[in-house]
C-alpha cells in the first residue's frame, strides 16, 4: 500500500482534477442551458412571426408580400433546425462533462478510501504497540512485586 503521504499526494491531485472537471460541468451546463434559451427565443418569433402571417392572410395579401413572409419563416425555420443542432450538441458536452467528472469523483473517492484504510491500519498497529507495552509494563510490576 501507498505510504500516507503519497495518498495524500494523490488525493490533493484528485481534487484538483475533480475541481477542474467541475468548472468544466458547470460551463457546458451554463451553455447547454443558454443555447436551449436562444432556441426558446427563436420558437417564440416564428410563432409571433406565424400568427402575424395569418392575420395580414385574412386582411388581403398580395402574392409578392406573401411570397416573403414564406421565405422569411422558411429562414426562421432554417435557423431553428441549426440551433436545434445546437443544443443537442451541447447537451452531449454536458452528458460528456458528467461523466468526466464522475470519473474523477470516483477515483478521489478511491483514494479517500485507501487513505482511510491506511490510516485504520496504522491506528491498529498502534494500538496493538500501546496494549504491548501496557501489558509488559503490568508484568514487570507483577513481577517485581513478587
Amino acid at each position: 500500500m501507498a505510504t500516507p503521504s503519497a495518498l495524500d499526494t494523490l488525493i490533493e491531485l484528485a481534487t484538483k482534477e475533480t475541481d477542474e472537471a467541475t468548472k468544466r460541468l458547470g460551463r457546458a451546463v451554463r451553455v447547454s442551458e443558454e443555447a436551449q434559451q436562444k432556441l426558446g427565443i427563436l420558437q417564440q418569433y416564428r410563432d409571433d412571426y406565424a400568427a402575424r402571417f395569418q392575420e395580414t392572410l385574412s386582411n388581403g395579401l398580395t402574392a409578392l408580400s406573401y411570397r416573403n413572409f414564406q421565405l422569411f419563416i422558411e429562414k426562421i425555420d432554417n435557423a431553428i433546425a441549426g440551433q436545434e443542432d445546437v443544443v443537442r450538441s451541447s447537451q452531449q458536452r454536458v452528458a460528456e462533462a458528467r461523466a468526466a467528472w464522475q470519473a474523477c469523483e470516483r477515483k478521489r473517492m478511491s483514494y479517500d478510501t485507501l487513505a482511510t484504510r491506511a490510516r485504520d491500519k496504522e491506528m491498529q498497529k498502534q494500538n496493538k504497540r500501546d496494549q504491548k507495552s501496557m501489558d509488559e509494563h503490568a508484568s514487570r510490576i507483577t513481577f517485581y512485586k513478587r
